[in-house]
């Protein structure tokens, strides 16, 4: 597909519009994109992402002649400091004393516990019940999230739940 303003290159850029109510769609080609202000809002981003990750592992380097070297992919903790990224799964257990420092301050824990397990890790500490006023909110919370799914059935429910504990 062309570009429908210059005409000349291939269209990889599509764009919708929504402007006093007129809907409009445009396919472009990235020169055209670009002059329109509609650019890349993840270019450079891999750069800022490894940057902002190994801030967190601030701990003291070694010296490189003291560096310890992975011996599956070759990394040092200082390589893995400077860029964020591990190298392999050895590299926890061989850099465990100075990761899981980092890991603990940057997830709050070391141990995954699943997205909805209901179950905590034995290092967690259990959380405080919740206020009433705190279910209620958070209770709101899911309805207007069911609501934006228009899974209505289950915003009624919530509904109920929330005038059952205001009453």
């Amino acid at each position: 597909m062309k570009c429908q303003k210059c005409g000349a290159d291939n269209a990889n850029t599509h764009v919708k519009t929504i402007i006093n109510g007129e809907f409009k769609e445009y396919d472009l080609c990235s020169e055209c994109a670009g002059k329109l202000g509609y650019t890349n809002v993840f270019a450079g981003i891999d750069n800022d992402f490894s940057n902002l990750l190994g801030s967190f592992f601030t701990n003291v380097l070694p010296a490189r002649s003291q560096a310890t070297r992975c011996e599956f992919c070759g990394s040092t903790y200082s390589e893995i400091a400077k860029s964020g990224q591990v190298g392999c799964a050895n590299c926890y257990t061989l850099f465990a004393d100075r990761l899981y420092p980092s890991i603990r301050r940057i997830h709050g824990n070391t141990t995954h516990c699943g997205k909805n397990s209901g179950k905590t890790a034995k290092s967690e500490v259990k959380p405080a019940e919740m206020t009433k006023e705190e279910k209620i909110k958070d209770l709101k919370a899911q309805q207007e999230q069911a609501i934006q799914e228009q899974n209505f059935e289950r915003a009624a429910e919530l509904r109920d739940q929330i005038k059952g504990l205001e009453g």
